[in-house]
């Protein structure tokens, strides 16, 4: 947390109950692009109800504020150095379980969206929709309600249907959060200690993650998870649009 914004948040705390204005939700902004969050906070801040209380860019460094300032919302991405975003939602959930929490990713809700959902996020919003709507999401999720595009609702509906007839072996339900941004990480070349450099983990936790991987799909080869990986990161980047 900048001390302008503990500044601002500590001025409008103060302030409850001594003026007519309305008091502001306060929203922790957890990303680890100085832009990004530069960005949010200035779109948030421009608004009468609401205001940015506290900023992150790790998953540590969210815990800390949260526990410091405890916000109305938060605002989380998928893509942090060591614990990632699903992960660090569990973790917040746990410590506040009415935290309503809005995920704002560069990934495609196909990819991610139900996964948040499920670890207690209210809503997902890609980084290529319009800012206005991560104002009107922000907004819904403070209510309680749940915000997807509608294209992805209907498409969970579908999935819970066929799932509830068919049941659901994907390699998405399969794996950890972890262990995909691991997998997709092979697939995009990287070696070992590429990865765990990029992850800010060690290449030991890298290494537990390629045996658990190797035991859900019967790998008996690093080579043949690499083999699987390459594929199943070039079949999920052709079909993107």
């Amino acid at each position: 947390m900048s001390h302008g914004h503990l500044a601002v948040f500590s001025t409008m705390i103060a302030n409850v109950g001594l003026s007519d204005e309305p008091v502001k939700s306060a929203v922790l902004i957890v990303d680890d692009h100085p832009l990004v969050r530069l960005g949010l906070t200035d779109l948030i801040n421009a608004e009468a109800d609401l205001a940015v209380c506290c900023e992150a860019s790790s998953s540590p460094a969210a815990l800390r504020m949260m526990r410091m300032c405890p916000p109305n919302a938060a605002i989380v991405d998928i893509s942090l150095p060591g614990i990632n975003g699903i992960e660090l939602i569990k973790i917040m959930k746990a410590e506040l379980p009415k935290l309503p929490i809005l995920v704002l990713s560069v990934y495609d809700e196909e990819r991610y969206a139900l996964r948040a959902l499920r670890a207690g996020a209210l809503g997902y919003l890609t980084k290529s929709e319009a800012l206005g709507e991560v104002l009107q999401a922000v907004r819904k999720v403070l209510k309680g309600g749940i915000y997807v595009s509608p294209e992805f609702g209907e498409q969970v509906l579908r999935q819970s249907i066929q799932t509830d007839e068919e049941g659901d072996d994907s390699l998405e339900r399969r794996l950890s959060p972890s262990e995909l941004e691991v997998l997709e990480l092979f697939g995009r070349g990287l070696g070992m200690r590429d990865i765990a450099s990029r992850l800010e983990i060690s290449p030991k936790t890298i290494e537990t993650h390629r045996r658990h991987i190797g035991r859900k799909f019967g790998f008996r080869t690093t080579a043949e998870l690499r083999h699987f990986a390459l594929g199943w990161v070039d079949l999920n980047d052709r079909e993107q649009p």
